[in-house]
């Protein structure tokens, strides 16, 4: 959590933060963040799911008020929705709970729609580069398809909230409806190039550490060592 005056940066632990009685959360280990302005009283939220309330509880212990989500990819453990039976909750309840614009890349607004119930008035289609303000504070959003056609990852005072795209041990799977190896290889290598210093934030608990530089992650996170795309595929490929 970030102290600062003003940029407010939370990362939320499902099943653990919030959630603690959800048995799916405690098994898929998704982390939420909310990114806010202090002075302006804004916060939003990213991939906003399990136990609804309670994050708008935190927000308003806070002292802020949601003014917006921002989704990395249409998956259940993101957005809620039916996942094998398991009901989780996600989008439709924040709607329902306190409407706010639902910002997604474009090419995943079906997806959103198809699994949270949302209506095409209620999201805000995106483009690679875009700019998502919460108060005063640029959130840059970084299409990184592969996991899924419309993943996004977001940009914001020198940390990169990557979703499934990569954690700091591997990346996201590609073996799943509208998954691209291909494409992983690219965005990957899109986000390899950022700066150094800049701190990564996973959309997924898979390692002991919660963030990691990304010299760090480049170092140690085995998707970096192959030397070719051919490589890559070889080993990450389906």
């Amino acid at each position: 959590m970030n102290t600062d005056d003003r940029f407010y940066f939370r990362q939320l632990l499902a099943g653990h933060d919030f959630a603690r009685d959800d048995q799916i959360a405690q098994q898929m280990v998704n982390y939420c963040y909310l990114i806010g302005d202090r002075e302006r009283g804004e916060c939003i939220a990213v991939d906003p799911a399990y136990a609804i309330g309670e994050l708008l509880e935190i927000v308003g212990a806070e002292g802020l008020r949601l003014t917006g989500a921002l989704v990395t990819h249409y998956h259940q453990d993101h957005v809620g929705g039916d996942l094998g039976g398991w009901g989780i909750e996600g989008v439709r309840e924040l709607l329902a709970a306190q409407p706010v614009p639902i910002h997604v890349q474009d090419a995943e607004a079906h997806g959103v729609m198809r699994v949270t119930g949302a209506s095409e008035s209620d999201l805000v289609r995106h483009q690679g580069g875009d700019i998502v303000k919460v108060g005063d504070i640029d959130i840059t959003l970084v299409h990184t398809p592969g996991h899924t056609p419309g993943s996004q990852c977001f940009l914001v005072d020198g940390r990169l909230v990557s979703g499934d795209t990569l954690f700091l041990d591997g990346c996201g799977r590609t073996d799943l409806p509208g998954g691209d190896a291909d494409a992983l290889y690219d965005s990957i290598g899109t986000l390899a190039a950022l700066p150094d210093d800049t701190v990564l934030y996973p959309g997924h608990h898979y390692s002991p550490e919660h963030s990691l530089t990304m010299d760090e992650t480049r170092r140690r996170n085995i998707v970096f060592r192959p030397k070719t795309r051919e490589q890559w595929l070889m080993m990450f490929g389906n």
